[in-house]
């Protein structure tokens, strides 16, 4: 995956190009807003863009990539987050593969076939953000319909308490692991002899086995 690196202070665009490049991203440096906008951005995966630079300040080019056709889809997945200075190479190792992640599976919901899911008797429309079960259109709350949807498009793989509230709730909402039991619970009630597909791996977490 390739990442840019836009930032005014060299050392810290040399800091950043040997942490991540480490981690086997391949990492390309800009030194201005400027400069950047001159390279092809849509090919990059990522992009760490320092706010406060010389002439155009990184809001600003934020906001230009906003109104360009050919980075806007990238932005609306991908630019979702916000590191302060001092940086903790540490930290901001673990939010790139964090926001990467959340990039690659909100992927996989853009291209899902007509935008929807099935599994046996149950049919997810991730456009209309229905879900039918058996003939029988079901009332969802918001988080048992992401909950299920991102199960669905992940059949058979285990994911931990953590995963799950990083994934499927909002990132500005502070909520205890024991509220994902409860909203597991809840699922397996709603969609019925379906639920029983929902397995709990003890130690590891949950996973929609087909």
């Amino acid at each position: 995956m390739k990442i840019l690196v836009v930032d005014d202070e060299q050392d810290i665009c040399e800091i950043l190009q040997y942490n991540l490049e480490n981690e086997g991203f391949e990492v390309v440096t800009a030194n201005s807003a400027e400069e950047a906008l001159e390279l092809p951005l849509q090919d990059y995966s990522l992009i760490l863009l320092d706010v406060m630079m010389g002439e155009m300040s990184g809001f600003q080019m934020a906001r230009r990539l906003k109104n360009d056709p050919a980075t806007t889809q990238g932005l609306n997945i991908g630019a979702d987050d916000y590191i302060a200075k001092p940086l903790g190479m540490k930290e901001v190792k673990a939010r790139v593969k964090a926001v990467l992640r959340r990039t690659q599976l909100q992927q996989t919901v853009s291209t899902a076939v007509d935008n929807k899911i099935a599994y046996e008797g149950i049919m997810v429309d991730l456009n209309a953000k229905t879900v039918i079960c058996d003939g029988k259109e079901l009332e969802f709350t918001k988080l048992e319909f992401e909950l299920l949807s991102f199960f669905l498009q992940h059949p058979n793989k285990v994911f931990s308490r953590e995963d799950l509230l990083k994934y499927c709730w909002p990132q500005d909402v502070l909520v205890l692991d024991r509220t994902v039991d409860v909203n597991i619970t809840r699922l397996r009630k709603k969609i019925g002899h379906y639920g029983k597909q929902i397995k709990t791996r003890v130690g590891y977490g949950y996973c929609f086995e087909k």
